[in-house]
């Protein structure tokens, strides 16, 4: 399956991201000092480069995402679980181990200039999200939102994973705890009233409504849903998540055509409370 990010657009209500997000932190293992006895120097290796903006300036970002062994691997999280997670009303329990370095000005494509910031994460945690888009959703959004609370950014969620670029400018060393403290752990649940998701309203349609199909659309009803920040969207081959958090709605559904996972787009209407999803089909 493919996740479609376009779908997490800025809309940068703070007060809402804060309420979404805050506690989907990461450890952050920056730069320690050199005389720290439970520390040590380590050159990651390149990963994938994410392409973002900075707001409200519009100035070109690079998240390097590395991986390294020297990173501590995180406890077992399955996919099941990865989804619980994101729709579970508190899921400040759960770290992901990281090391963030310092920025660093860089030159793009267009010769123009930019920053770049390197995320370190576990080696085998890395090919995990590397082989599940969820997990790689997960990890470059815990990216954005740890650099973002350590540098006092605001990056933009319509971010796109270079494919023929690993890494932007050159790797650098990086000092990390080698004591660290269980970075993905779940806390005891509170004596609290369990909500469960709702399966919203939908509508899937078919254009041209005559002939060979050419686009299944899926229009989806959340409302009480005031941004698009916060829903995850999967898109499968003839396959459609939605999650809405802290569980407010979750629709899993199959379809009938096979359509093109990459070339999918999708749009959140705030003022409507719709989510529309675009999905061209694989000609038969």
């Amino acid at each position: 399956m493919t996740t479609d990010s376009s779908l997490l657009n800025s809309e940068l209500d703070l007060q809402q991201q804060e309420e979404l997000y805050q506690q989907l932190l990461l450890q952050t293992v920056g730069k320690m000092q050199t005389e720290n006895p439970d520390s040590k120097v380590i050159r990651p290796q390149p990963g994938m480069c994410v392409k973002t903006v900075s707001e409200p300036g519009k100035q070109k970002v690079f998240v390097n995402i590395c991986q390294s062994n020297s990173v501590p691997l995180p406890p077992e999280l399955s996919r099941e679980e990865l989804v619980e997670l994101l729709q579970s009303e508190d899921p400040s329990g759960f770290r992901v181990p990281m090391s963030l370095g310092e920025p660093h000005a860089e030159v793009d494509n267009n010769s123009q200039g930019c920053t770049a910031y390197d995320v370190v994460i576990n080696q085998e945690f890395f090919q995990k999200c590397q082989m599940d888009p969820l997990f790689q959703q997960f990890v470059i959004l815990v990216s954005l939102e740890g650099l973002e609370n350590k540098y006092n950014l605001e990056l933009s969620r319509d971010w796109k994973v270079l494919k023929n670029r690993k890494f932007l400018g050159s790797v650098s060393e990086q000092n990390i705890r080698t004591k660290s403290r269980p970075v993905i752990q779940e806390l005891q649940p509170q004596e609290s009233s369990t909500v469960t998701a709702k399966r919203p309203e939908f509508t899937l349609l078919v254009e041209p409504p005559a002939g060979d199909p050419e686009y299944l659309i899926a229009e989806i009803k959340l409302p009480g849903v005031q941004s698009s920040r916060s829903l995850v969207l999967d898109v499968g081959e003839d396959r459609l998540v939605v999650t809405a958090r802290p569980s407010l709605f979750h629709l899993d559904i199959f379809h009938p055509l096979i359509i093109h996972q990459e070339d999918s787009v999708a749009q959140y209407n705030s003022s409507t409370q719709i989510l529309t999803v675009t999905m061209p089909v694989v000609s038969s």
